[in-house]
């Protein structure tokens, strides 16, 4: 400790006049009673400055004089006359009556200094002297000089406080200058008169002449310490003009109160007194944390399109809107540094202090146990506050960047493919991307796709997180276009270049990265600088051969960079084949439907299995690896401190006293804690370099629209279009391309670039229907994305001109329908105000008032992410009704046709396009359905294959050149007569209501039920879990126990040395023993965490294989009732952080348990008094733990759901892009925005604020435990140094693992959360299993012969009959066509010939009842093709036979056979083969195509019965007359085919009809004995068609053929 200047501490004088010091004129200013008096000077400077600093510039102070005045006014409101009311008004422009308090208190406690100080200097002159005559120069007398300079400091305060009393804008500056000189008087007082009695050698100089010394020092506590760290503080308002009506208590509260966070126990009691604490019941976000703040802050340094610099990078500009932030938490981990290193120190003087019988020291021990309790809190504020400012940060973060891309992908340009028809330019879905850290496993969020035709002009290649996304949601769309449209090549189909994806997986997977990078300081700062101070203690402590200890960890390293190498490797690969598991996974979940129908349960999960069995092997190896790793990175410190000891006692030959061990020890830690803290910092800071580099990338080098962009700024100004053209919509001699490349555009199908090109003038008739036509694949949407400015405009010449006016509004209805998450009238109002009779009519000319009906909620139905709970026609004709309601005057329509049936399209075309609301206004419509449409249009435009357009007169001018465009206006006008001879118009894309259909997800309240838990030990420990568990419980009591016993015999070891020559200490014989024990802790450590990874991959192969069975073998009706995102998040999201996380947790918290047991028990075994405190900081702990956990469980769901929505609106935000512009709604977007970001940065911050509150006051109870123990140790004396510095090491551990302990508690509740919905799923209604009884005979079926008695079906036990009593016998080999209205039954009756819904009565096949066999068994045997077939991802072949089973001939004829070779008898190209890809769900495909594909797939099957249920309503005549021709002929004999029947034509032919009608047989015979009954229902039904005479004739030629 350094000795003090002579001078300021002089020997007290004898003289009882002075009573005080003796000071030469040299020394005067130089005494320490003079610095409160420069302090006051300094203050005053500053002051001074800051007075005319703000005389210059007054607007600084503008505006909370502003808000004064405002404040005063509103409450001088009514003129108050009552004095209170008056004092009321007074102390709130403070900021509170409290406030005000505090202040009053801070002005008396000076005015009661100055008072003492002046007593003082009275008490200092003799009665002599004050009796006999008074001069100034004797109160000027050197001597005198410090307390004159001590009373003008109180002067200078007591003024400074009185006028803070005065408010307005001054009042806090003068505060705080208050606090300032009073705080340097303090401290200066603390050195003179309160150090001196922590020492053996000094005395407190002012305790002499100065008889109210304490009191002062009490008031100077009072006003320099107590006041500042509890006055409240005011709040001001970021905005003045619009404060906050209730204020954050953050904002307002005291400095203790941040520092303890005690701001935050009203809502932690709040949380305790409910189930559940909703956000409702959370404070306001503070305004300093609201997103448009941050992000209008942010931008002109973020964005280059507000002016930010382009050439530094993002990093330091990121940094810079963050400074305050990252300026204190740097200062945090520095001050954290230096504190942490406070008990080591502590503990080293208080055992040399025990160790010595006379000690040679200068402070007393007390200090050092108080040292003990203020080492460990400051370590425990600055750590806090660090990660206060951090998640501060990391929150506003994601505020920023997330607004930020979403600004910023409003302005730029999406490249479709030129095929405008075949598929939208519009993109759609959503992604929400995993997240793939190196060193851990990977939550996979499965709430979207990413099926789009968008892609970036930014031309880096996806990173591996965007390879892994994967889609959860199949989307089922129907477009009439592609019935007669090439198959897509693979190519178009699988783009890696896909903004929408990139875009998501930017705000998602990025932005997250980035914010969790946060800690690079740590890396920057704390790593090094705990790194030196180490090196610096040891060597102090230890000598040189601390610096040979610390050199072998150099020499060591490599082999945890080996590992860490082969780490990541490992995880690659496992990711690879979590990536395989989960593809399959989905793909069976999306088709599971399918595979039931099939009985392919068994066959799909001997796959599932397999691909799961791949993956668990790789996690195997990662766990082995990363094992290996923890145990190098606990050897190296180990091996560290072993040759520092050797080196110590062996070479150097010192005594290796129980100071030196345990303080040592401490900063032992402290390296081994470094090594780990720098990989995984490491890690997640290049990760966040990464992604911050990919959104730098983004902002700088995506592809701005022509509106927005500089570069094309010349080019724009020739789109000057002439004044007598303003209000045209139209072209003239313009070309427009996809993006700014050198070639002009994107790549088609055929490998050329795309243009459109507009030669001549082309302008719309104003007010009347125009139509834009032409053969698919020519770019007809092409030219309403120009109109729109989505496109590249290349002029041509210099009267090159496009034009679209906005004045009147423009409204845009896509192809590829574009719905928000709101409910069904939100999406058509779409922001406008609400006209009832307006909203009625557009309901009703749209075709959506039967739709609505049958949804319970009506038209306030929300339709769900993505419109989940919309068909595809229905989101069609919302998209379409937004079009219409909206007061636009032009309106663009894209193919809204395309979707619909006939029936409905006509309907549209004929109420709607011809109907009032759009009379008067510019419609332009996109269609191929030329034939509907062309009758009402009064103008047209063409565009050919070349991309060129131009205007018609007539639309017969342009079936006469183009062939391909009259052919396929031919094939539409025949399958509209086709479809007049439905019996049942195909199901118009209308559901049950989806909101009473699909049940809510529940959500957990309090802790994770005992059967969940169970279900985990279970599967750990196999068919012993209470043995598993046992055993590993003492295995973990064994490696604590074995710790703690080899430092208690390094303290041991030390104790030789009491008394003894270091020479005649065999340090050999005690470095091996305790080198043994050092490396049997590992072994020990080893064998248990092998033998519990053992036990969780047992638990994860378990549990998966349980899950999958479960949902496999579930009942239809429960798929019917559970959407296949959530079926794909359990199998997914929830097996990973089983596999991973919980696994993690559990193991974390039990090893913290019973470290906590094991280290409690040594410092009670050597004091069994420390049991009770022991106890009750145990039970302090958890309880409040407890209440903690109770409010963070209730803010994690908060949180957890208010994530979702944030990025479900910018998913679903991004998906519309193109629509919002088109209709300038892109500030009521952002605006939504804005509001959900804020929603989850409020949850956000309370939760993370809430880990500081537990944080704080569990490392309290800790210090207080630890520093109540050394006290006790201190003042008996009982034991040894050894077993004092045992105890104290022990305790410092024990108070640590209670923080940690409540913290992997919480995680284990969180991840546990996957657990119990496992449980849920593992809970529903199955399928009966199968049974050896229930095999039946290898060679059944031999025929196909049907019998069915009394036949009754429901979909639910209570639910209505849906089948009555049918009894029938179909003949094997027999047709037999099945025709009846909607809900007769016609469905109902194949699926219960499956099995799939509940059935009474009997059926016989092959005359063996179904219903005694198992159901694998039927429904292998069994085909059903139905009227939306479901395809596998990947090539056709796969499709035909998913399991490998015959050979390319035998599928060949089965395609030929299915009609698919006639289909593309003329195409020259896109044929489909074998080798053909399928997307997901065959969403590349139309849906014709997909019945062909499934027929197909049944021809390969060689089924006895068939069933085809409506499987050819997609395909048009000319091939349903192939297929069923290919029914009749290449099926064998004794096939019996039953059909659903659509078109009357397909069934006319059969051996018999079946008519049914409220689910019971009316008609039952052949077609010929039907056609004779009179009255008869068929008959009706064909005498009523308009191909009666053919229908006959088919009948006829039947019975010939026959005969």
């Amino acid at each position: 400790m350094p000795v003090a200047p002579a001078f300021l501490y002089q020997p007290v004088t004898n003289s009882p006049s002075y009573g005080h010091l003796i000071l030469t004129h040299k020394h005067i200013w130089r005494n320490s009673l003079c610095i409160p008096a420069a302090g006051a000077i300094l203050s005053l400077t500053i002051l001074f400055v800051q007075l005319i600093s703000n005389a210059l510039k007054k607007r600084r102070a503008l505006s909370e004089d502003q808000l004064s005045k405002r404040t005063t006014l509103a409450q001088s409101e009514g003129q108050p006359e009552s004095a209170r009311a008056k004092f009321q008004a007074y102390t709130n422009q403070h900021g509170s009556s409290a406030i005000f308090a505090f202040k009053f208190a801070r002005s008396l406690g000076s005015i009661a200094l100055l008072v003492i100080s002046v007593l003082d200097l009275y008490q200092k002159f003799d009665e002599d002297e004050l009796a006999g005559h008074w001069h100034w120069r004797k109160l000027a007398h050197r001597r005198n000089l410090p307390q004159l300079a001590l009373i003008g400091t109180y002067w200078y305060t007591s003024v400074l406080s009185s006028l803070s009393l005065i408010p307005g804008q001054w009042s806090q500056t003068l505060a705080r200058h208050t606090n300032l000189t009073l705080f340097i008087t303090f401290t200066t007082y603390v050195y003179r008169d309160i150090w001196p009695l922590a020492t053996f050698n000094k005395e407190p100089i002012d305790n002499v002449g100065r008889t109210m010394i304490w009191v002062e020092i009490g008031l100077l506590a009072l006003t320099a310490i107590f006041i500042p760290l509890f006055v409240p503080r005011k709040y001001i308002p970021v905005d003045p003009e619009n404060p906050m009506p209730v204020p954050n208590p953050e904002q307002t509260a005291s400095i203790f109160s941040l520092v303890v966070y005690s701001f935050l126990d009203s809502v932690i009691l709040e949380a305790y007194r409910v189930p559940h604490l909703s956000h409702e019941k959370l404070p306001p976000l503070c305004d300093t944390d609201y997103s448009d703040k941050l992000t209008s802050d942010a931008a002109k340094y973020l964005d280059p399109f507000h002016g930010a610099e382009k050439g530094r990078h993002i990093f330091w500009r990121l940094v810079y809107v963050l400074g305050w932030e990252y300026l204190g938490m740097a200062l945090s981990i520095i001050a954290m540094v230096f504190a942490s290193f406070a008990s080591p120190v502590a503990v080293n003087r208080i055992l040399y202090f025990l160790e010595q019988d006379d000690p040679d020291v200068n402070i007393r021990p007390w200090f050092w146990v108080f040292w003990l309790f203020i080492g460990p809190f400051l370590v425990s504020v600055t750590f806090q506050w660090y990660i206060f400012l951090g998640t501060r940060a990391l929150v506003r973060t994601q505020a920023i960047l997330t607004q930020l891309v979403f600004d910023h992908s409003l302005r730029i340009r999406f490249k479709a493919e030129a095929d405008g028809e075949s598929k939208s330019a519009q993109p759609s879905g959503f992604t929400t991307p995993r997240i793939q850290p190196d060193d851990e496993s990977v939550e996979r969020s499965v709430e979207g796709s990413t099926s789009t035709d968008a892609e970036t002009v930014v031309g880096h290649t996806a990173s591996t997180t965007e390879q892994s996304t994967f889609t959860a949601v199949e989307e089922q769309s129907v477009k009439a276009k592609a019935k007669d449209q090439p198959t897509k090549a693979p190519a178009a189909q699988k783009k890696k270049d896909n903004l929408v994806g990139k875009i998501n997986t930017l705000v998602t997977v990025d932005v997250d990265n980035i914010a969790n990078a946060k800690d690079f300081l740590m890396f920057v700062i704390q790593v090094p600088l705990e790194f030196i101070l180490a090196c610096v203690f040891l060597y102090i402590v230890l000598g040189w051969s601390a610096l040979v200890g610390l050199g072998s960890i150099f020499l060591l390293l490599p082999v945890p960079g080996y590992l860490a190498g082969l780490l990541q490797s490992i995880n690659e690969k496992k990711m690879e084949k979590t990536d395989a598991r989960v593809e399959a996974t989905t793909q069976a979940i999306n088709v599971l439907r399918m595979i039931k129908l099939f009985g392919w349960e068994k066959k799909i999960k001997k796959q599932l299995d397999v691909a799961r069995e791949e993956e668990l092997t790789y996690l195997m190896k990662d766990k082995v690896v990363s094992l290996a790793n923890d145990l190098i990175n606990y050897i190296i410190p180990t091996i560290t401190m072993l040759v520092t000891y050797s080196c110590f006692t062996m070479i150097a030959k010192q005594p290796l006293t129980p100071s030196i061990i345990f303080s040592s020890m401490a900063v032992f830690d402290v390296v081994r804690n470094v090594l780990y803290r720098t990989s995984w910092i490491f890690s997640m800071t290049i990760r966040g370099k990464v992604s911050l580099e990919r959104i730098s990338k983004f902002l700088n080098e995506s592809e701005l629209l022509d509106n927005y962009s500089e570069e094309t700024c010349t080019e724009v100004t020739i789109k000057t279009v002439p004044e007598n053209k303003s209000d045209v919509v139209g072209f003239n001699n313009a070309t427009f391309s996809w993006s700014k490349d050198a070639d002009g555009g994107v790549l088609t199908l055929s490998s050329k670039s795309f243009r459109l090109r507009i030669p001549d003038t082309v302008e719309f008739k104003k007010g009347k229907l125009n139509l834009i036509v032409g053969p698919t694949g020519a770019g007809k949407t092409s030219i309403l994305m120009a109109l729109l400015g989505e496109m590249h405009f290349l002029p041509s010449s210099v009267d090159s001109w496009f034009n679209l006016p906005r004045e009147g509004g423009v409204a845009y209805a896509a192809q590829e329908s574009w719905v928000q998450n709101e409910t069904i009238r939100d999406n058509i109002l779409f922001g406008s105000p609400y006209d009832e009779e307006r909203y009625k009519k557009v309901v009703s000319q749209c075709a959506l008032e039967t739709d609505l009906k049958l949804f319970n909620a009506g038209d306030k139905t929300e339709v769900g992410e993505k419109g989940l709970t919309l068909s595809g026609g229905q989101k069609a004709r919302v998209t379409l009704a937004r079009a219409v309601y909206s007061s636009a005057s032009v309106v663009l329509l894209d193919d809204i046709l395309a979707a619909l049936d006939v029936h409905t399209a006509r309907h549209i075309v004929q109420e709607c396009l011809k109907g009032d609301l759009l009379h008067g206004r510019t419609i332009i419509l996109v269609t191929h359905n030329v034939a509907l449409c062309s009758p009402i249009a009064e103008h047209f435009v063409a565009i050919g294959i070349d991309g060129l357009a131009r205007e018609i007169s007539d639309i017969s001018e342009l079936l006469g050149k183009d062939k391909q465009l009259a052919e396929e206006i031919g094939r539409q006008e025949e399958e509209a007569e086709i479809e007049k001879e439905a019996i049942d118009t195909v199901k118009q894309d209308v559901k049950e209501s989806e909101g009473k259909l699909i049940l809510a997800e529940e959500i957990a309240e309090g802790h994770v039920s005992w059967k969940s838990i169970k279900l985990y030990l279970k599967g750990l420990g196999g068919s012993a879990p209470v043995t598993f568990v046992m055993a590993w419980l003492i295995g973990r009591l064994l490696i604590d126990a074995s710790t703690m016993f080899s430092v208690w015999y390094l303290g041991y070891w030390g104790t030789q040395y009491e008394g003894h020559d270091p020479r005649d200490v065999s340090t050999a014989h005690y470095l091996s023993i305790y080198s043994a024990l050092l490396f049997s802790c590992c072994a020990i450590y080893g064998a248990v965490s092998f033998f519990y990874n053992l036990g969780t991959q047992r638990a994860s192969r378990s549990i998966n294989s349980q899950l999958v069975h479960s949902v496999l073998f579930s009942t239809l009706r429960w798929l019917d009732e559970t959407p296949a995102s959530r079926m794909i998040t359990r199998c997914t999201q929830d097996i990973a952080a089983i596999d991973i996380q919980l696994a993690g947790s559990l193991n974390n918290l039990m090893g913290l348990l019973t470290g906590m047991i094991v280290k409690l028990s040594g410092p009670v075994f050597f004091t069994p008094i420390f049991i009770f405190p022991g106890i009750f900081v145990a039970v302090a702990g958890s309880y409040l733990g407890n209440i903690y956990l109770k409010a963070q469980m209730s803010v994690k769901r908060e949180q957890s759901n208010a994530r979702s929505p944030m990025l479900a609106h910018f998913g679903a935000a991004i998906a519309g892009l193109i629509s919002i512009r088109a209709y300038g709604s892109q500030k009521p977007l952002r605006n939504e925005s804005l509001k959900r970001i804020d929603h989850f940065t409020k949850v956000s911050r309370m939760s993370y604020n809430l880990n500081r509150w537990i944080g704080i006051r569990i490392d309290l109870l800790g210090a207080f435990f630890t520093t109540a123990l050394a006290a006790y140790l201190l003042a008996n004396r009982k034991i040894n140094a050894a077993n004092t510095g045992f105890s104290l090491n022990m305790s410092l551990e024990f108070c640590s693992f209670i923080l940690y302990l409540v913290r992997w508690y919480n995680e284990f509740e969180v991840q546990a959360n996957s657990l119990e919905r496992v449980q849920a799923y593992l809970d529903i209604d199955h399928e009966p299993e199968a049974t050896e009884a229930g095999k039946p005979p290898a060679a059944w079926p031999t025929s196909g012969e049907l019998k069915v008695e009394r036949l009754s079906a429901r979909y639910s036990p209570t639910g209505p009959k849906v089948l009555n009593e049918l009894s029938f016998t179909v003949k094997s080999g027999e047709r037999v066509g099945i025709v009846g209205r909607t809900g007769s039954g016609k469905s109902s009756l194949t699926l219960s010939l499956l099995r799939c819904i509940l059935t009474e009565g009997s059926v016989f096949l092959d005359g063996i009842e179904t219903s005694k066999i198992n159901l694998d068994a039927l429904r292998s045997n069994v085909t059903i093709i139905p009227q939306m077939p479901e395809l596998l991802s990947g090539s056709l072949r796969r499709n035909l036979d998913p399991f490998e089973q015959h050979d390319d001939a035998t599928l060949n004829d089965a395609l030929r056979s299915s009609g698919l070779f006639a289909l593309q008898s003329q195409m020259d190209e896109g044929q489909l083969t074998l080798d053909s890809d399928v997307a997901s769900g065959g969403n590349n495909l139309s849906v014709g195509q997909r019945q062909i594909l499934a027929l197909a797939r049944a021809i390969v099957r060689h089924s006895k019965l068939l069933i085809l249920d409506e499987a050819t309503s997609a395909i048009d005549h000319k091939t349903d007359t192939i297929i069923q021709s290919t029914l009749r002929n290449e099926m064998s004999a004794d096939t019996t085919v039953l059909t659903i029947a659509h078109r009357l034509q397909t069934i006319m032919d059969a051996d018999k009809i079946m008519v049914l009608n409220n689910g019971r047989i009316v008609e039952f015979d052949t077609p010929q004995e039907l056609l004779q009954k009179k009255g008869g229902q068929f008959k009706a039904l064909v005498d009523g068609s308009g191909d009666k005479k053919a229908l006959y004739a088919t009948v006829e030629q039947k019975n010939k053929a026959n005969l």
